[in-house]
């Protein structure tokens, strides 16, 4: 007999965390790794169009959320063994963001999602990534969670907003400013 991927558990409104622990799907926790894997989903998409060194970075942050999900998505009463999270994580966002920053104009303007696709594409995830990171803040102040898995998040919203302007720049697509009405 093959896999099935529905098991009916979760008919009740209830979902299983690793470790056996049942909660409402509407719980925090489910609410948080739920957001971490819509992002996922949305840096896939990014990825799909993206080209040379970038998608292999993408890659590599899709492998860290994946983690991050594990962690949330694991029971906090139990010792049990997750993927983790470490600086070094953090410091590949930090070198990509610093080396795209040297290649584009000093930023003196808001800058308004648009002008591409692809450029949309990021702030999309962009912004699903600060809600991910408000979803895992508020997590954090009912229950623990790894501080560092919250610095990865906000750090990844930097990179995307940074990314986004790159994409604009290789596309030679001019940014969409914001400019205030007087």
């Amino acid at each position: 007999m093959a896999f099935r991927i529905y098991t009916k558990t979760g008919d009740q409104g209830e979902t299983g965390l690793f470790g056996g622990k049942r909660l409402p799907k509407n719980h925090l926790r489910i609410e948080a790794y739920g957001t971490v894997d819509e992002l996922n989903a949305f840096l896939g998409l990014l990825r799909d169009y993206s080209q040379g060194d970038t998608t292999n970075v993408l890659k590599a942050i899709q492998d860290r959320l994946f983690t991050i999900g594990a962690n949330l998505a694991s029971d906090p009463d139990k010792t049990m063994q997750v993927p983790d999270i470490h600086e070094s994580d953090i410091e590949v966002l930090e070198k990509e963001i610093d080396r795209m920053n040297d290649e584009l104009p000093p930023l003196k303007n808001f800058i308004l999602p648009g002008g591409h696709p692809q450029v949309s594409q990021c702030h999309l995830a962009r912004c699903v990534c600060r809600r991910a990171e408000r979803r895992v803040v508020a997590l954090s102040q009912e229950e623990y969670v790894l501080p560092i898995l919250i610095k990865y998040l906000n750090r990844l919203s930097d990179y995307l907003f940074v990314l986004g302007r790159m994409i604009a720049k290789e596309n030679g697509v001019e940014e969409v400013t914001w400019t205030a009405r007087k």
